[in-house]
């Protein structure tokens, strides 16, 4: 019996240590440098958001965040390195819905499984898409576009961020729904589809209104509607495509925080309270409002929530819009 009792009490003492570590880890986090990925270029909104929002929790917590950009398979290459990564914090990923939503639905070979994979920390924005033309471009409306478009089906060019992206679906989407054709030329990112739509290389593009809205402040596109079902604050004169003749069309990207599968509970409350209070600053959110980006907050277990009906909206869009998978 005083072996059993023995043998219980270490077993107990065990338990109770296991169960502190969490405890002891979220207290010291971050004990050193957080790395960020995201897995778009330069200059994108998602890279845009991550250095807004790390600039604002480094200034409130003092802590450290690196981001990095790692390019590859429409965002799945960052999002390959964080689902490999220690999940102690330390290597998180900002993606938008590419990688969590669209890439499992699109490619036969991704490296990673988003429902096991990560850790949802936080939903972070919603980001809006414009259509945009030249601002010499004949096209004045969404209608005119699509009049000239089944006139001479597949004439017209339309941009994209790279196929499968959410440009490219969006864009899909707006064809079948207007049943109209279009040739799809995919670019490598927000600045490559644009300097094609300015060289007059393709008629119109669908991206963020954070990408779009310098060259339509410069006068040099033509904002003709937004994607999502309500205005945006940055183009309060835009339509909304559904306004523009394409009825009940809402379509657009998200940002949202993760980290690797099995990560401490109170690391994750620990991060999703900084990001809230980071998104939640008045002089961020006008900014990001400025830009075109929506705040758009939740809690880890509503993010979780939200991926997984994520997964099937957009695997249901990529079907709908006739979209081949890789």
């Amino acid at each position: 019996m005083r072996r059993v009792r023995g043998a219980l009490t270490a077993l107990l003492a065990c338990l109770a240590a296991a169960s502190a570590v969490p405890a002891r880890a979220a207290d010291s986090y971050p004990a050193k440098p957080i790395r960020l990925l995201v897995g778009f270029p330069p200059g994108t909104a998602t890279d845009t958001v991550a250095r807004l929002a790390a600039e604002q929790i480094e200034a409130k917590h003092k802590w450290t965040i690196i981001v990095e950009n790692k390019v590859g398979q429409a965002g799945s290459m960052a999002a390959t390195d964080v689902a490999r990564a220690t999940p102690d914090g330390y290597t998180l990923l900002l993606s938008a819905n590419g990688p969590l939503s669209t890439n499992p639905n699109l490619y036969s070979v991704i490296r990673y499984d988003p429902a096991k994979d990560f850790t949802a920390i936080s939903r972070v924005a919603v980001l809006p898409y414009v259509m945009v033309v030249r601002a010499d471009a004949p096209y004045r409306s969404v209608q005119e576009v699509v009049k000239a478009a089944r006139a001479e089906p597949e004439k017209l060019k339309y941009a994209s961020l790279g196929y499968g992206t959410t440009s490219h679906l969006i864009a899909a989407s707006f064809a079948k729904a207007t049943d109209s054709r279009y040739l799809h030329v995919p670019y490598k990112g927000s600045a490559e589809a644009m300097t094609a739509l300015l060289s007059g290389s393709v008629d119109f593009l669908f991206d963020t209104t954070m990408a779009t809205g310098p060259q339509i402040q410069a006068g040099k596109t033509r904002a003709l509607a937004v994607s999502t079902g309500a205005r945006v604050q940055a183009l309060a004169g835009t339509p909304t495509l559904s306004e523009a003749g394409v009825g009940g069309f809402d379509m657009a990207a998200w940002l949202g925080i993760v980290g690797p599968a099995g990560m401490p509970a109170d690391v994750v409350k620990k991060l999703n309270t900084a990001w809230h209070e980071a998104m939640d600053a008045p002089a961020l959110t006008q900014r990001l409002g400025n830009l075109g980006a929506v705040v758009s907050l939740s809690s880890p277990e509503d993010f979780q929530g939200f991926l997984v009906s994520e997964r099937g909206k957009w695997g249901d869009a990529i079907e709908q819009a006739g979209v081949a998978k890789q």
